[in-house]
This record gives structure tokens, sequence and C-alpha cells, in this order.
């Protein structure tokens, strides 16, 4: 017997990395020499000292067991050290960090605890594809806020309308940003506090690539004088020490809004499995380690390698200012879907389609620094 997807999953627009990642495997199966600049996974291995932390974690059995959903009391303090250091800003460890099994499962439920069915949740586009669908899981309204080189990928949150603003309870952001790479500004997230406390809703900032940037280190939101009144900002260990799949990141901020969430999440996970957070602890301790100087020196190399061999092409294409993509301008005569497609097809290239990231991603695909540079020269060859 075949059972009917719910409605729910029918209004989701579809998960376009799955689709390329499906495309992605029917060509390497074919033997096709696939350079593969789609999906965000970064390619270097976690550094020794956290999977030796894991090693020793695993092979204890106290750590077997059920974990608690609050996260080792040791975790949340070195996390709160951490985020002193880096941007000056006390967390209370008992109130203003929860641990979460990475950081989009966080992004994906908040809405689950803090909107109502036919609430309005702001959501700047192109995005991360979970901050829409986290909205329709549970009964939210998305209206999108267009981000655009017109006003260099920060949404204009004064041409809300007034009707919508007090419909809303949520607004995303994302900075640095995914698929841009565009890193907002202190001003800006002030900007962004005083709407939210004026309109009286929560921002959830996802700071997943904080920590891979070019130039000066991005700001936190919470960086903004009574920003945790209004605001949550998620973490992330995936992008920062190579950790995709461990999946483990943090939410920190208003305390009532992390009290929520953690409501749902007792009722719907375990925890994260201590050994991994003893892995984290050890990942923050060794954060200043020469490893991530070498890391950000490497995407360096690598995103302007792309860039520069892009312009020479004939392309004017944004240098990113941090995470590891390049959001790269396509001819107007073709749809970003036909062009990713027509990359696979003629040159063994993958590449995000823009719309992926929804409507205002047309015109655009994005490619991820993800490869060593000589794919990378070996891919503008093929271009």
């Amino acid at each position: 017997m075949e059972f009917k997807r719910s409605k729910r999953l029918e209004v989701l627009p579809p998960y376009l990395f799955a689709e390329i990642d499906r495309k992605k495997k029917a060509a390497l199966e074919a033997g096709r020499d696939i350079i593969n600049l789609g999906i965000g996974d970064p390619d270097r291995p976690t550094p020794d000292f956290i999977i030796d932390e894991l090693r020793r974690a695993a092979s204890d059995s106290k750590n077997h067991q059920y974990a608690l959903n609050l996260g080792l009391p040791e975790l949340r303090v070195t996390f709160s050290q951490w985020f002193e250091k880096r941007f000056g800003v006390l967390l209370d460890p008992n109130r203003e960090i929860l641990p979460l099994i990475g950081a989009k499962e966080g992004i994906a439920h908040l809405p689950l605890s803090v909107i109502n069915p036919g609430d309005v949740v702001l959501i700047p586009e192109p995005c991360y594809p979970p901050y829409v669908s986290g909205t329709i899981f549970a009964g939210g309204t998305p209206f999108y806020l267009p981000i655009t080189s017109d006003n260099k990928f920060l949404p204009d949150l004064e041409s809300i309308p007034q009707e919508v603003a007090q419909k809303a309870k949520l607004l995303y952001l994302n900075y640095p940003n995914n698929p841009t790479g565009t890193v907002a500004d202190l001003e800006f997230f002030q900007t962004a506090v005083d709407f939210a406390r004026h309109s009286e809703i929560l921002i959830a900032q996802d700071a997943a690539y904080s920590e891979i940037y070019f130039d000066e280190p991005p700001p936190s939101i919470l960086e903004v004088e009574g920003a945790k009144e209004v605001a949550v900002e998620f973490h992330s260990l995936s992008k920062t020490f190579n950790m995709t799949g461990w999946r483990l990141g943090f939410i920190v901020g208003n305390p009532s809004a992390i009290r929520a969430l953690g409501e749902v999440k007792t009722n719907i996970d375990s925890g994260v499995f201590q050994a991994i957070q003893y892995a984290g602890i050890a990942a923050y301790q060794g954060y200043d380690r020469h490893w991530r100087q070498e890391l950000l020196a490497t995407y360096r190399t690598r995103r302007d390698t792309l860039v520069d061999g892009l312009e020479f092409l004939g392309w004017k294409v944004s240098r990113p200012q941090g995470t590891f993509y390049v959001w790269i301008p396509i001819p107007e005569s073709i749809s970003s879907l036909d062009f990713a497609s027509m990359l696979l097809d003629k040159a063994n290239i993958v590449v995000t389609p823009g719309t992926g990231f929804g409507p205002s991603g047309e015109g655009f695909v994005r490619a991820a620094l993800t490869v060593d540079v000589e794919r990378i020269k070996e891919a503008l060859s093929r271009l």
C-alpha cells in the first residue's frame, strides 16, 4: 500500500539540494569526472585533536546513555567563554545557551516554539531552505524580503507593509549570508533590533558561517545593546571545525525563546550524544590553534582563484566577504536551472541553481569552494 503525502509536504518547494545530489550520483555512476561545486560540505578533515577527544569520550560507558537536553554544563560554559572572548558578549550558560543536533535542526524547529498557525514569518530570500520549510511545518505564512545587489543583499525592513509587520512573529537573518557571501555590520544589526523591538517580533540570526571570513571577523547581533530582548543567534561547528556530519550546534540569546525551543526538543529528541559534546568542548578550547588560520588561508586562495578566473572569462563577480560560496551571475537568456544542467551535461561541473534559494536567486548560480585549487582551475578550463 502506498500512502499519500501530507498536505504540509505537498506545499513545500522542492528541496533542490537533494535533486542535485541525485543527478550528481547518477553522473558519477556513469563514470564521468565530476567537479562538485554544489552542496557546501567542507572537504578538509575534522582536526585530529577533536577526533581524539571523541575517541576517548566514546569509549567511556557513562556517555552511552541518554544525554540531557540542556547538554553538559561544561559544554555550555565552554561555549559561553568562547562567545565572550570572540564577541565580547556575556551569556548565562543556564538560561541563554541551548545545544542543538546541528544548527539546521534548531532553525527548522524554532517556528514550532514561537509561532501559531497563520502567523507571518519574515524571510529574506534567496535563503537557506529550512527557513521556509520550518515555517510551513509550523503552519506559518512566509513573507519574502528579496535581497539583491541593489540593496547590497540586505533586507529592506522599512519596505515591509505595516499590516504584515503587525502579523509577523519571527524574522530570519543569515549573515555571513548563504548563498551571497555578504557580511552584515553592526549598523544593520542595530536597524534590525530596532525594527524587532518596535514590531514585537523575534529575530533568528543564523550565524553558521560566522567563522568563515576573509577580512574582519563578522559581528554577532548580540553585540547590539538590548539585542537579547528580541534576538537569538544560531552557531554551528559544521563549517567552523569541518564537522558537518557530527551534528552539533547552539542557539544563544533571548531566554524565553530558548526555553520554548527546549520544550519542543524535549518532545522530539533526547539530546546530543555526550561523546560528541565532549568533542565540542575540545573544539572550542582549541579554537585559536594554527589550523584555523590555515583553513581560512585555503578558502581565500580558492576564492581568489575562482573569482579571478571568472573575471578573466568575462564574468562580473562580487568577491564574497564570508562563507565559502561564490554567487555567480549568469546570462539573462537562460534560467539558473537550465544553466546548472548545461554545466553538468557539457562540462561535468555541479553548481547550485539560484532558484533553489528562492525567486530572487534567479539569474545566479552558487559555487562552493570545497574542492582544491587544481580542481577549481580545471573547472575554469572547462568553462
